[in-house]
């Protein structure tokens, strides 16, 4: 071992408590990067892997009916290399020891097992036999959640008759990797599944034998996606075809892909603010050495150690601590990255979902750690390699003092000796403590962000499924009914309040802008289905024009005046131009609402419904139940308080992970900064603070003079940080303003006042060890002078 080498020990040694502190901080940083970027990895690589080899298709559609000959001239479109022509339909279940109603997604699969595209991966049981009408394949997650086992029964309303289903297989599908209704935000896998049926059995319960009301295509390499869509609407359009749509607006894959872009962003911003923290917190630290071994470089330059030598000695000084605190991160990250996974897991299923964590992830965690290091010390080493032996055998030239902006004023006499002291020490390194501000405002924007997370799906439950949609119950009939259904529905057992709405589907248009979308009719004067704008305050829905989302009237560019296209895809297809009279503030999806009475008009229409939304009795939910499991017009219920449940159960666990780990990691910036700074103000300062000692002051005034400083910079840090972490959140925001969901800019005074806990509470540690330190103090030795 060379001398530099057992100097670079003894350094190590003498510093340990700072360089812990930093190593646990870069550690921080390299999870964060492992973990994300690990996670991001395996969730692309399974999504990927999955589409390929069980054929996910590129386009969908659905239409009222069409002949299965039809499929030929669809396969003639150019572009086009596979067809797959389908019968879905959504009835209503009933499960056992299930109370509520279900809703079965029914989509029909060859008698014969065979290649198809959105091909099915047996879990486990076997595929459907031939002529055997009763037998279905459940999903996965629908089976867990209601503990159905191969050979259970359930029992379905399939076109208006009642069917036992028997199930022989348990599947997945690459179509429902995120299996949800197409209104909901989050799965209730209890009350939602799909079943895969014989097409025959299906379509000859459902009067499509030979026909069929669902078509997925794959494309070629290099295709128009585009063009053939256009091409297949205009062939589906006598059809009843309601617009095809490629697969990035397929619902499941619009929600992973999401997840796997979030997963990218956060790999990036994260890591960044925990690396240019540790790279400020090794510059400080190294040029403090620097500073207190000038007479130990001399000596070394003296006895003929280059330049490089001695830049390389510190160099590797700041790799030990980066390669400790990587080594560290490493394995928190890829232990913390198994858990994300595992996590996804519960919401998107895929056949098989292996965390992976590649040689190409961690090198990438190591060079980034210990060039965020490097890059953050070159000052300091830049420092230490440039002084001459000569001038480094000298101390330090004695700081220049002069009065402070307090003292110039005359404020000077409002404190005491002690509050001016700090108030000198403050304005006179007043980069270190602004850098210290900045250290510790990051720790606290982390945990605002933390929270943030949590607050925004607080609200969109809050405001979406209690004061948006204020119902018990949501009936979707199987096809539009009559306005007698109104009536029929007041009967049901304990339906306290009935307001039918009218949905159908449209293509929305204003100059060259389009999207695809529902158009839906709505009670003028209801209150169980209100429309609010951006203060929560009801806007009331005009008898003429269409009333849009805000989200949606971005999209098309339009504005409240603006006329709207309106190209009806159901019934005779009529195209009408209404004008937009209003904008709503809604968080999921995408809507466009118009009075109930304007639509039923515009269709040339009696009073049809499309379904319902109740108020109950909690007291007769049961026999409502009952009753609607067996309603041959009901094709699917949905329960307000079972999605919020839902959510509750799903979610919050993620949130608590989520919250403890970014507690962890904050804290740790929290008190490394604190200490590193605070350890470093008492060796620059060792001298003056012994000085003090022996004038008279207590051992209690000066850890008031060094730790006060300290609790200024904390009580800075913390309204800045907590400005920072609003301004992450207003960011995050809009990167996620999807067309799924947004995420509203709520941080709650709760968020803010946890984000001060947990700062408080790592400050006074790191105070603590700080003033052990302070105790301890041998002022004989830290009073000796150079010469």
């Amino acid at each position: 071992m060379t001398s530099l080498d057992q100097k670079l020990l003894r350094d190590l040694l003498h510093l340990k408590g700072q360089l812990v502190a930093i190593s646990l901080i870069v550690a921080c940083g390299i999870a964060c990067l492992v973990s994300m970027l690990s996670a991001y990895d395996s969730l692309q690589l399974s999504q990927q892997t999955y589409y390929d080899r069980y054929r996910f298709a590129d386009v969908f559609v659905q239409l009222k009916r069409a002949p299965d000959s039809l499929a030929a001239r669809i396969a003639e479109i150019p572009g086009v290399q596979q067809v797959q022509t389908r019968v879905v339909v959504d009835v209503n279940l009933d499960v056992p020891k299930l109370a509520e109603p279900a809703t079965g997604r029914l989509i029909a699969i060859p008698e014969q097992q065979m290649p198809i595209l959105n091909d099915l991966f047996i879990r486990k049981g076997q595929y459907i036999e031939p002529g055997q009408r009763e037998q279905v394949l459940v999903s996965e997650v629908f089976a867990q959640a209601n503990n159905l086992e191969i050979g259970d029964t359930l029992g379905a309303v399939i076109n208006e008759r009642w069917q036992q289903l028997r199930i022989v297989g348990v599947a997945l599908s690459p179509e429902y990797v995120y299996e949800i209704r197409g209104t909901e935000l989050f799965p209730d896998n209890q009350r939602f599944g799909v079943m895969w049926m014989g097409r025959e059995a299906l379509g000859t319960a459902f009067d499509l034998d030979g026909a069929f009301n669902d078509v997925a295509l794959s494309l070629m390499p290099g295709t128009n996606q585009s063009e053939v869509i256009f091409r297949l609407d205009q062939l589906l359009e006598p059809y009843g075809g309601l617009g095809a749509y490629p697969r990035e607006d397929q619902i499941s894959h619009q929600f992973i892909n999401s997840e796997i872009e979030s997963l990218a962003a956060s790999a990036v911003m994260l890591p960044i603010i925990f690396l240019g923290i540790a790279a400020f917190l090794l510059n400080l630290v190294l040029a403090r050495l620097v500073s207190t071994q000038r007479d130990q470089i001399a000596v070394l330059k003296a006895f003929g150690y280059s330049n490089l030598a001695v830049g390389l000695h510190y160099v590797k000084l700041v790799l030990a601590i980066t390669i400790l605190g990587a080594g560290l991160g490493t394995a928190l990250g890829v232990w913390f990255g198994a858990a994300i996974t595992e996590n996804y897991a519960r919401f998107y299923h895929f056949p098989v979902l292996e965390y992976r964590a590649g040689f190409n992830v961690v090198a990438i965690a190591i060079q980034v750690s210990v060039g965020a290091a490097v890059l953050g010390t070159l000052t300091a080493v830049k420092q230490a390699v440039s002084l001459p032996p000569a001038e480094a055998m000298r101390p330090e030239p004695p700081a220049v003092y002069r009065a402070t902006i307090l003292e110039r004023v005359g404020l000077q006499r409002f404190l005491s000796p002690v509050g001016q002291i700090i108030v000198r020490n403050l304005e006179r390194r007043w980069i270190q403590a602004a850098l210290a501000i900045i250290g510790i405002a990051a720790a606290v924007a982390i945990l605002v962000i933390g929270r943030y997370f949590e607050d925004a799906t607080n609200y969109i439950v809050e405001v979406q499924f209690r004061q948006v949609q204020r119902d018990d119950v949501t009936l979707v009939f199987n096809e539009p009914l009559s306005g007698r259904a109104r009536y029929e529905l007041k009967q049901l057992p304990g339906v306290l309040q009935a307001e039918s709405f009218r949905a159908i589907p449209a293509r929305l248009r204003f100059q060259h802008q389009t999207h695809l979308t529902g158009l839906t009719g709505l009670e003028p004067q209801g209150e169980l289905r209100r429309l609010l704008d951006q203060d929560l305050h009801p806007v009331p829905l005009p008898s003429n024009g269409v009333v849009l989302t805000t989200k949606l009237a971005e999209i098309l560019g339009v504005n409240v005046g603006d006329p709207l296209t309106v190209e009806v895809l159901e019934g005779e297809r009529p195209i009408r131009t209404v004008p937009v009279v209003g904008l709503v503030d809604e968080l999921i999806g995408l809507g466009a609402y118009m009075d109930i009475h304007a639509i039923n008009t515009l269709m040339r229409e009696g009073q049809t419904v499309s379904g319902a939304y109740l108020s109950v009795d909690s007291y007769h939910l049961s026999k409502l139940y009952a009753e609607l499991k067996e309603t041959p017009a009901v094709a699917s219920v949905a329960l307000r308080e079972r999605v919020i449940e839902e959510f509750d159960k799903t979610i919050a666990e993620s949130f608590t992970i989520f919250t403890t780990v970014l507690v962890i990691f904050a804290s740790v910036i929290a008190f490394g900064v604190v200490y590193n700074v605070a350890r470093i103000a008492l060796s620059e300062r060792g001298r003056e603070l012994a000085t003090l000692r022996i004038i008279g002051f207590t051992k209690a005034e000066i850890a008031v003079i060094l730790l006060g400083e300290q609790a200024i910079v904390t009580a800075l840090a913390i309204p800045l940080g907590c400005g920072i972490g609003f301004g992450l959140a207003a960011l995050i925001t809009q990167a996620y303003d999807w067309e799924l969901f947004r995420f509203p800019l709520i941080v709650t005074p709760a968020s803010y006042a946890f984000a001060f806990f947990v700062i408080t509470i790592a400050a006074l540690g790191s105070g603590w060890l700080i003033r052990r330190q302070l105790n301890h103090l041998d002022l004989i030795a830290v009073l000796k002078t150079r010469e």
